[in-house]
């Protein structure tokens, strides 16, 4: 909403903005484009300046999805569906993402589950054996080691914590 909201006052035309993407209706010259990125970054937001920071950027708002969807929703490997979404081959994907973002696709996906995981621990209505299935774990142990791992303490030590310490999802993976 916030882009749709620059874009108007900016008076660019465009066609659909999506997370992470605008397609406009005519491309803005050098000046507008300049200023568009300067409202943008005064936002928060930044531009993705290549072909490979876009590819970056969709299979991390593609992983995002995939977690609030829940295990349901991952029917297919990963790799596959990141390669159907970009377009490019998962071995690429992968080279490109882990230059640009200093960890690998998995060690990413981990991280925004583990995030899920503190959200969903957080809200009493959901165990840890529940938590551990809607993030498309094979076990409860598999969970709790990988949680202990990245949290140095276990879920129920997470659980028991009066202020619990989180981070939003799209702040994971910036360098």
């Amino acid at each position: 909403m916030a882009v749709t909201e620059v874009l108007g006052k900016m008076g660019l035309a465009f066609e659909k903005v999506e997370l992470g993407l605008v397609q406009f209706s005519d491309p803005p010259d050098s000046r507008a484009a300049e200023a568009f990125e300067k409202e943008l970054h005064a936002l928060g937001f930044s531009l993705a300046k290549s072909r490979e920071m876009v590819w970056v950027e969709t299979c991390k708002l593609t992983l995002i999805r995939l977690l609030g969807e829940g295990a349901e929703a991952q029917q297919f490997p990963v790799s596959q569906i990141l390669s159907e979404k970009t377009g490019v081959s998962y071995s690429r994907l992968s080279q490109v993402f882990s230059r640009l973002q200093g960890m690998t696709i998995e060690q990413y996906f981990i991280e925004l589950k583990i995030e899920k995981a503190k959200e969903l621990l957080s809200d009493a209505s959901h165990n840890i054996s529940e938590t551990a299935w809607k993030l498309g774990y094979s076990s409860m142990q598999h969970f709790s080691a990988q949680f202990k791992k990245h949290t140095e303490m276990t879920p129920s030590q997470f659980r028991k914590l009066s202020r619990k310490p989180r981070r939003y999802l799209d702040q994971i993976g910036k360098k």
